[in-house]
């Protein structure tokens, strides 16, 4: 932990690549009471914030190594009670409105005139519970397209659908389970939504990411003088819920000792701040979610059994994008109206093609997975619509798309003999009997083929 002074006023980190500005921007501060650590980049900043809390981070966009957006990230990962003030050029305007989207407090523009910062920093931190809260609202409300992510038509996503809409009315914990990126926090803010506290916070926790030094302080709060930079009181995540969600993201990650405290916040609705005497009083629903098979990591000794079956009183688990094939198009079709926003494009879909490709596809990374590959598409996109072009080159391998081969003829109807194979191998479900029937050749034939043109067969009978 980073060895702070005490200061009156609170703790700020400065983020500015910029020498003279930086150094004016720490003085500055410094004169005004608050205790300040400046640092010459992103990596360094969100390096700062694993080791040290912050009541405010005062970030520039454009930095070598992290950038702006990527800090303030960070700083919603392990600090989401931290306030974040973004400083930007009037070209880079674009990307500090995204970022009040994504959850900053303010922005200001560059050149910075030194009284703003003061005037801007003063209020946020004298304001800063409502302005925290009236954050996380408006980005609440910015982010009601996720809720059209649980669409879906396959039984599986319709069954996961109904459980969300019986257990979201009640004041149960929901246990929700699943692999990485098949969109389990979506699935927290269904319930969310569908709930009576649908106008109060919903505040996600990601107990992974928080380093397990603050992770302590960041929960439950803590007290002026319970360690090293605790300059003053300061509430813990669940004291700002204030009757609304909070959700528990990789909870199988949480150590041990913090599992005892936890156990008592969903018994007794009481946090006991690092540093108190006596317990306070919250009013919260907990929604946990892991990718861990929880009853093994019982079994193993590395959780709780109690509290696992406090958290499991309604479970749901989310099925894995590859179970539920039916619903890439129509998630597929959700992110390019998504990015369409984001991106400023005019995008009318994906062509039948690349949805036969996407359709054929694992995803390992699920949802998640898909939403990056559609985004990456529509950055490269030159048309109205998607095409297999662009798609990450990898993902074209995979499938094996042809990629440029030069003038050589052999190689090119190699490389397109190729494609063709694979994309019949998926219109088929990879049943290559009935792909060599639409081939119009013998099923040995095409056995041959996969085997001299390195064709990935998706159910793993084919090479490598």
């Amino acid at each position: 932990m980073l060895r702070q002074e005490h200061s009156a006023k609170g703790t700020i980190l400065v983020a500015e690549d910029e020498a003279a500005v930086r150094e004016s921007l720490a003085e500055l501060l410094r004169d005004e009471a608050y205790q300040v650590t400046a640092v010459a980049d992103g990596t360094a900043a969100i390096n700062a914030l694993d080791t040290s809390e912050f009541d405010l981070v005062l970030s520039d966009v454009r930095m070598p190594g992290a950038d702006g957006l990527a800090v303030l990230r960070h700083t919603r990962e392990v600090a989401p009670q931290t306030l974040v003030l973004l400083m930007t050029a009037h070209a880079t305007v674009d990307s500090a409105i995204e970022a009040l989207r994504r959850g900053a407090q303010d922005y200001l523009l560059k050149p910075i005139m030194l009284e703003d910062v003061l005037h801007k920093i003063d209020y946020l931190l004298q304001h800063r519970q409502l302005a925290w809260e009236n954050q996380m609202l408006r980005s609440m409300a910015d982010r009601k397209w996720d809720f059209e992510s649980l669409v879906g038509r396959s039984a599986a996503m319709r069954e996961v659908m109904n459980l969300v809409r019986r257990v979201a009315p009640t004041p149960s914990t929901v246990l929700i389970t699943g692999e990485s990126g098949a969109g389990k926090e979506i699935v927290a803010r269904a319930i969310h939504h569908f709930s009576e506290l649908r106008d109060r916070i919903f505040l996600p926790v990601n107990c992974g990411a928080i380093p397990e030094t603050l992770l302590e302080s960041q929960l439950f709060g803590h007290m002026r003088g319970a360690f090293t930079g605790a300059i003053s009181n300061q509430e813990g995540l669940f004291q700002r819920a204030r009757g609304g969600t909070i959700f528990l993201d990789e909870i199988g990650d949480l150590p041990m000792n913090l599992q005892v405290k936890l156990l008592r916040v969903i018994e007794t609705k009481e946090v006991l701040p690092v540093g108190a005497s006596a317990p306070v009083k919250v009013d919260i629903r907990v929604i946990a979610a892991t990718n861990r098979e929880l009853r093994r990591e019982v079994e193993d000794g590395r959780f709780r059994d109690d509290l696992y079956y406090r958290l499991n009183v309604f479970g749901i688990e989310v099925p894995p994008l590859r179970e539920r094939r039916e619903d890439i198009p129509l998630l597929v079709e959700h992110f390019i109206r998504l990015h369409n926003r984001e991106l400023k494009k005019n995008c009318n879909g994906a062509d039948s093609a690349t949805l036969k490709v996407l359709m054929s596809l694992p995803w390992k990374g699920n949802v998640r997975e898909l939403d990056n590959v559609i985004e990456h598409a529509m950055i490269l996109a030159e048309g109205d619509w998607i095409t297999v072009r662009d798609l990450p080159r990898a993902l074209q391998q995979e499938v094996g798309f042809p990629t440029p081969v030069g003038d050589d003829l052999r190689n090119a109807l190699r490389a397109y003999e190729k494609a063709h194979i694979h994309a019949v191998l998926a219109k088929c479900n990879q049943d290559k009997k009935a792909a060599a029937e639409r081939l119009g050749v013998s099923l040995s034939s095409l056995y041959r083929k996969i085997e001299e043109l390195e064709i990935r067969v998706a159910d793993g009978d084919g090479p490598a």
